[in-house]
């Protein structure tokens, strides 16, 4: 005959097997990723790729910004006039905006990755450096204050979208 308190306590283990976690194996890298992983941790990979990135986003944001724009002379233009200054500034607003966004997004990349491969960390000082650097390159024209002011505008503005999506814990 079996014992009613040997019972209980064989539930009662089996109940505490069922609550454990089950730990799965660690799963190494094939090769084809471990190449993947090498060719996205080269700087000028992610530049380019930002880049390009950039500029489709810019191209399209150009699109839909070129839509909204009303000639100045709406009224003695005819329908087919309207048209074709429409998809003109359409075009026109695109391809500034695809060069602006493509060096943006490969100047910051560019710059974030270089400055993280120096000081071998990840953290928000890389996004501010890349944010200055980005914001004083694209100001540069303007000279050293308008320089001054990109870096110190595009820096605050990129580590508060990183703060935003708290990338880093």
């Amino acid at each position: 005959m079996s014992d009613p308190a040997s019972e209980s306590n064989d539930t009662h283990s089996s109940s505490q097997e069922a609550q454990k976690p089950q730990i799965e194996p660690i799963r190494m890298p094939t090769v084809e990723e471990i190449r993947g992983q090498d060719i996205w941790n080269n700087c000028a990979v992610r530049s380019v790729v930002s880049g390009v990135m950039g500029g489709g986003l810019g191209l399209f944001m150009g699109l839909f910004l070129g839509a909204l724009d009303n000639p100045i002379m709406q009224e003695e233009m005819t329908t087919r006039q309207q048209l074709v200054y429409q998809a003109k500034q359409m075009g026109r607003r695109s391809w500034s905006s695809c060069k602006t966004f493509a060096v943006m997004g490969l100047v910051f990349s560019a710059a974030e990755c270089v400055v993280e491969k120096a000081r071998a960390k990840h953290d928000m000082t890389n996004t501010a450096v890349a944010g200055c650097v980005t914001g004083g390159t694209l100001s540069a024209r303007g000279g050293p204050k308008a320089a001054c002011a990109g870096c110190a505008g595009f820096a605050t503005f990129s580590v508060l979208i990183e703060k935003f999506l708290d990338r880093y814990h």
